[in-house]
């Protein structure tokens, strides 16, 4: 597996892994804008020319807010997002971002256990945050 840059021949792939796991699922077009600025990070797991996974990060200010993280079902526990979302903050405080912030669901138990894994700490509520279904969200830091 290699990690590596998001770039326009991998957003198929990228897109049909964020439509079969997200309810408002980003389209093509918001994931090409993105790998297009200079202050965002996007990253893509793949083994051979497979996309297994992916993530993503604007940069505000000394801040990383990492708003995209996902891994195909059948790919998953086998430390991908883990390895990811390392090299994500690695480029980040590469880039001199000194925190990251994201939000989860509070049902994505998964998600949430793995950020802590990473040193990501429970720091608030964001009520109603999520849609399809509508769900509160855990904000959470890394410092």
């Amino acid at each position: 597996m290699e990690i590596d840059y998001m770039r326009e021949d991998d957003l198929e792939q990228v897109c049909t892994i964020e439509d079969e796991i997200f309810s408002s699922p980003w389209d093509e077009k918001s994931f090409l804008d993105s790998i297009k600025h200079n202050d965002r990070i996007y990253l893509v797991a793949k083994e051979d020319k497979e996309v297994l996974g992916y993530c993503g990060m604007w940069n505000a200010i000394d801040e990383g807010q990492i708003t995209n993280v996902a891994v195909k079902e059948e790919k998953r526990n086998k430390k991908i997002g883990y390895n990811m979302l390392k090299a994500l903050i690695n480029e980040g405080k590469n880039n001199n971002l000194k925190s990251f912030t994201l939000e989860v669901r509070v049902s994505n138990e998964e998600a949430i256990h793995l950020y802590h894994k990473l040193g990501f700490k429970d720091c608030g509520i964001r009520k109603g945050y999520y849609s399809k279904p509508k769900e509160d969200a855990i904000i959470m830091w890394l410092k």
